[in-house]
């Protein structure tokens, strides 16, 4: 039972209940003051007419109270004709009644009826003017007419209430129940979530209401959230991989020294081919970290305008010495005078640099890379260009992801992090950033900075 009022179920259905009655009461109120008004200024101004025809014809008063009286068959008119000292003249009202103002207006005053069955007092409805001799002339009505209307309208409110409290009682239970249904469904797939099965998704219904408005929303949640774990898991695994070949190859190596070694200079050869793996581990973990630093967003703040031009000529000059060893041709082109970027200079130099080291060192010898920078329509874009073996179209969309290698890379130094440190940085900065094919054959890189990233102060698209 506890249960049972505390569910939300019951809740709504109150609620609609009281709801319901209090709309009900209000308009049988409105109802009620409408109808009563209504019969009041009826009866009000029969009695101002007919007291002032009474009072028109000081002659005939009498004769027009005792007529006023006589028309009714249910004894419900009175009236009375008082010369100047109160004493009664004609009509049915022993007395004068107190308080009555010879005004005209209908007033509700308590008066002394005469009856057959002797006088008595009663409240009616009278109106009252003077006459020319200093008299006054009196009409008056029952008020029993108006009270019974009253009451009627009471009862009624009374009796309509309990039917209307029921039914919307009713009504609310079945609309509550219909919403209980669907929240019964969300929990139930809820529930599963929580016990591990991210695959699991809410009901969503067909009337595009609020619930599946919310249903949908949360539906994108959990896909970007199973993304995500998935992305985790995948991370997981390649970081434990591509730990553990340094660190396998760091222990057969000590121990090999160890056992074998027999002078100092194998002891440090061994030390040093030891550092160096770990060196590689460290850059490694180092990659992560800092893309992880970069996807939350904490370099935003220190976000400033720019020169991109000098950042892509200081890219470039980093790797030509790297370039010329290889006998590779590095050419930068840039057309025009892009406007200033807003950004973190350090991080765009550090993406584009290593979009200049992936071209470079996938470039066999004889080969070019091709840098360039140019003002389009749409913003500045930044193009690196390699006539290397180039990505196949089917792996283009997954080579910035960590650790991703495509096959033809495999053979290459490297841990997959340098192309999804890319991606961070562009997502962090807002540029689109896509992969093709170059004119050689090779891969190209391009990173469009909008025009809308260039001109607005202090946001950052994600």
């Amino acid at each position: 039972m506890t249960d049972l009022l505390r569910s939300t179920t019951f809740r709504w259905a109150l609620g609609i209940a009281l709801w319901s009655a209090l709309l009900a009461l209000a308009m049988f109120g409105f109802v009620y003051w409408q109808t009563a008004a209504f019969l009041r200024e009826e009866l009000a101004e029969t009695l101002r007419l007919e007291v002032r025809a009474a009072a028109e014809d000081p002659a005939g008063t009498a004769g027009r109270v005792e007529t006023w009286i006589a028309m009714d068959r249910h004894a419900t008119h009175y009236g009375g004709v008082y010369g100047p000292g109160g004493v009664r003249r004609a009509g049915n009202l022993v007395a004068l009644p107190s308080g009555l103002a010879r005004d005209g207006d209908a007033t509700r005053v308590g008066a002394t009826i005469e009856t057959t069955d002797g006088p008595i007092a009663d409240e009616i409805w009278a109106t009252a003017l003077a006459l020319p001799d200093g008299g006054t002339v009196v009409i008056g009505h029952d008020t029993d007419e108006t009270d019974r209307v009253r009451a009627t309208i009471l009862r009624a409110t009374g009796l309509g209430l309990v039917p209307a409290l029921a039914l919307s009682g009713l009504g609310g239970l079945v609309l509550a129940s219909r919403a209980r249904r669907r929240l019964a469904a969300t929990e139930a797939a809820l529930a599963e979530l929580r016990r591990g099965d991210l695959r699991r998704r809410l009901p969503v219904g067909t009337r595009d209401d609020e619930f599946d408005r919310l249903a949908r929303d949360v539906n994108r949640m959990l896909d970007e959230i199973e993304r995500l774990m998935e992305e985790v898991r995948s991370v997981g695994d390649a970081v434990a991989h591509d730990l553990r070949t340094p660190l396998t190859r760091l222990r057969a190596r000590l121990e090999r020294s160890r056992d074998q070694a027999e002078s100092v200079e194998e002891f440090r050869e061994a030390i040093d081919q030891g550092l160096a793996w770990i060196d590689q581990t460290l850059a490694m973990v180092t990659a992560v970290l800092r893309i992880g630093e970069i996807e939350h967003g904490r370099r935003s703040a220190g976000f400033a305008p720019f020169d991109l031009a000098t950042v892509v000529r200081e890219a470039a000059e980093l790797f030509e010495p790297l370039a010329e060893d290889g006998g590779i041709s590095l050419a930068v082109a840039i057309a025009g005078e892009p406007p200033p970027v807003r950004g973190d200079r350090d991080l765009v130099f550090e993406a584009l640099a290593n979009l200049i080291d992936n071209a470079v060192k996938f470039t066999p010898s004889g080969g070019t890379v091709r840098v360039g920078l140019a003002e389009t329509g749409r913003g500045a874009l930044v193009t690196v260009e390699d006539t290397g073996p180039g990505i196949p179209a089917s792996e283009r969309e997954r080579v910035f992801r960590r650790f991703y290698r495509a096959e033809r890379a495999r053979r290459t130094p490297g841990h997959g992090l340098g192309l999804g440190l890319v991606a961070a940085i562009a997502g962090l900065h807002g540029f689109p950033v896509e992969v093709g094919e170059a004119q050689g054959g090779g891969a190209r890189f391009a990173m469009l900075c909008p025009r809308e990233t260039m001109t607005r102060v202090g946001r950052v698209s994600a």
